[in-house]
């Protein structure tokens, strides 16, 4: 049998098992040999095992956390709507506020005019009075 040489031999000796002791035939069976097969075996269920105790330590933690959002994102829809009919009835109290402040600024509006118009009134009886009072020219006759 030839010898393999450079890349290849340090590739076979790297892969083949480095026990103490004399070297097997070729004809003699490994006694690793199907430790292979069973250690995918162990580690497929190995894995299984380990990823159902994680879920089942995990998955209480997290369906709790998972309500307790929903109860705070409902608490927060709740509170939503509260917040928006706060601000509809404060801007209804702000536009009667607003209609009480234009009232108040109409009536005043009128009581003045109707004050200078009753000025306005006893300038002319003034007037008219002194007009009256004025002497006037006797007539011919």
């Amino acid at each position: 049998m030839e010898q393999p040489e450079g890349k290849e031999r340090f590739l076979l000796e790297a892969a083949a098992p480095k026990q103490p002791g004399p070297a097997l035939d070729s004809c003699e069976a490994s006694p690793d040999e199907g430790l292979i097969e069973d250690l995918a075996v162990v580690d497929k269920k190995a894995v299984e095992q380990l990823t159902e105790g994680l879920i089942s330590h995990y998955l209480p933690d997290l369906q709790r956390s998972k309500l307790a959002l929903q109860e705070l994102t409902q608490n927060q829809v709740v509170l939503l709507d509260t917040l928006e009919q706060e601000i509809s009835k404060f801007k209804e109290c702000n536009s009667i506020l607003d209609i009480n402040a234009l009232k108040r600024a109409l009536k005043l509006q009128q009581k003045r005019q109707k004050e200078e118009l009753e000025r306005e009134q006893q300038r002319e009886k003034e007037l008219e009075r002194e007009k009256q009072l004025t002497a006037k020219p006797a007539r011919r006759t």
